[in-house]
């Protein structure tokens, strides 16, 4: 059977969203450099993670800074933004794709890091690019249901030692020009840290209502990239073609349903490349001029893309406007969600 999952919020809002960039600059440039020997052997020539990805420079977080660091970084400023007594979050979720270690959970160290109460649940919810805004529906159903008042979600991600692997490996002599287009995606990441914290609609009038929104899964794709911190392995073009397809059936069911999202004001679209964001622009009939981009600074920095974009636009959204957040994650699956600002 194929078809959407679609879901409504009552009662929930985005009461701050916040971004921490890493302070290293890494321009396009650097890798070129550290790939010439391999891209003159092989007959590829430079310049292709700016002039075809449109990735002109990444960020990395210094030796010492931790995933859950940056978590916390982004979390602090999301709570210092609302006013509200942290005593009074009864949620922390954590959905970072990187993770220094397999147990604990990343979130029990933010909790940690935030001094956050005893009775707040803290646990760490994964899926790939996708994991915050699953994040924000899990939330916004709790805080619907009244199960609790507020939640924390963070995510902090960091490619430094994915990328110094890969350079490490791609300079090798026995490295193919498959081996290059395999890892190019690996190239594109970035670092950095978002939170977002949600609340009562009808207690925040000056909050961001989440109305709700729709996922699909693909996940007969599930093999097109797979990673870890050492090496991520990407089929580019049958991941491209896959999401594509996928987010055009989302959105035309997505209609049925009764969102009208080819006429909104903001769409916050996860960040992968310049090809990627036109192509989907185009597929879907959105306004490119409508989707600020994020990526030719910051790469693409998985979960923490979506919101570190809202963060950093918001302040050209006006009360009343309607913003759509997405994105297709590695699986594969879909999701779109519409925000009232």
């Amino acid at each position: 059977m194929s078809g959407n999952s679609t879901f409504h919020h009552t009662n929930a809002a985005v009461l701050s969203v916040t971004a921490v960039d890493a302070p290293i600059v890494v321009p396009s440039t650097e890798f070129d450099e550290a790939l010439a020997g391999t891209l003159e052997r092989l007959g590829l020539r430079p310049g292709l993670l700016e002039e075809v990805a449109g990735i002109v420079e990444r960020r990395w977080w210094p030796e010492g800074v931790s995933f859950a660091d940056a978590a916390a970084r982004a979390g602090e400023q999301a709570i210092e933004a609302t006013g509200i007594d942290r005593a009074d979050i009864g949620l922390l979720v954590d959905t970072s794709v990187c993770r220094s270690h397999l147990e604990p959970s990343a979130a029990v160290d933010v909790h940690r890091q935030l001094s956050l109460a005893s009775s707040c649940l803290n646990f760490d919810l994964a899926n790939a690019c996708l994991g915050f805004v699953n994040a924000m529906h899990l939330a916004a159903t709790m805080i619907d249901a009244g199960q609790l008042r507020y939640a924390l979600i963070v995510d902090g991600e960091g490619s430094r030692h994915t990328q110094q692997r890969t350079l490490e490996r791609l300079a090798g002599p026995e490295t193919t020009v498959g081996d290059v287009f395999a890892e190019f995606a690996s190239l594109t990441l970035g670092s950095g840290g978002a939170a977002m914290v949600l609340g009562p609609a009808d207690d925040h009038p000056e909050g961001h209502r989440l109305l709700g929104g729709e996922t699909r899964a693909g996940t007969e794709h599930n093999e097109l990239c797979i990673g870890d911190l050492d090496q991520m392995r990407t089929d580019t073009k049958g991941l491209l073609d896959a999401g594509l397809a996928l987010s055009a059936e989302l959105f035309d069911e997505a209609r049925d349903h009764g969102w009208k999202w080819e006429d909104a004001d903001h769409y916050i679209l996860h960040q992968v490349s310049a090809v990627h964001t036109a192509m989907l622009c185009q597929r879907l009939g959105i306004d490119p001029a409508r989707a600020p981009l994020t990526f030719p600074t910051r790469g693409n920095i998985g979960p923490a893309s979506i919101p570190t974009t809202l963060a950093l636009h918001q302040e050209h959204i006006a009360p009343g406007d309607r913003v759509v957040i997405g994105g297709i994650g590695s699986g594969i699956n879909i999701i779109a969600s519409e925000l009232e600002w």
